[in-house]
């Protein structure tokens, strides 16, 4: 039986509709998770990147050694920051003993609060739409750095 007889046979039974329609829901998730952990690991490596080329920018991280966390509440999405010695190196998964560790609900969310014009960090936290265990400072200077980034580059 191909696949699409396969979905034909599952359309005529309501059960195997609501299985089919529960199973494309989850795919979706999975790639949009999947894209978003890789978006996140990009935009840690495109700070990075203009943390080593303009001076001016690297200014923010003078003297500043901190462990950041990034995740969602599936674990689906982890990515994480380290700041010494004026440098930053980015990990493709989550770390401990981090100064901040920020759980987003999901990848939307992630996406919303990196890309809103002003994100208010505060109306995440009282949406319960992320979470943070740390200092909520720094927090906010990677917001202000984040922020930074888009307007130079337009985003």
């Amino acid at each position: 039986m191909n696949i699409f007889q396969r979905v034909a046979s599952a359309l005529s039974s309501p059960f195997k509709k609501f299985a089919l329609d529960r199973t494309t829901r989850k795919l979706k998730t999975a790639i949009e998770s999947r894209a978003l952990d890789g978006f996140l690991e990009l935009l840690l490596g495109g700070m990075k990147l203009l943390l080593a080329v303009n001076p001016a920018f690297r200014k923010n991280i003078h003297n500043f050694n901190a462990r950041y966390c990034f995740k969602s509440k599936d674990g689906v999405i982890a990515a994480s920051a380290i700041f010494k010695n004026d440098r930053m190196i980015v990990q493709r998964n989550a770390i401990a003993d981090t100064a901040i560790t920020v759980v987003f609900d999901n990848g939307k969310t992630l996406w919303e609060f990196l890309f809103s014009g002003d994100p208010n960090v505060f109306d995440y936290i009282l949406e319960n739409r992320l979470s943070y265990s740390g200092n909520l400072n720094y927090l906010l200077k990677f917001g202000y750095m984040a922020k930074n980034i888009r307007l130079q580059f337009g985003l």
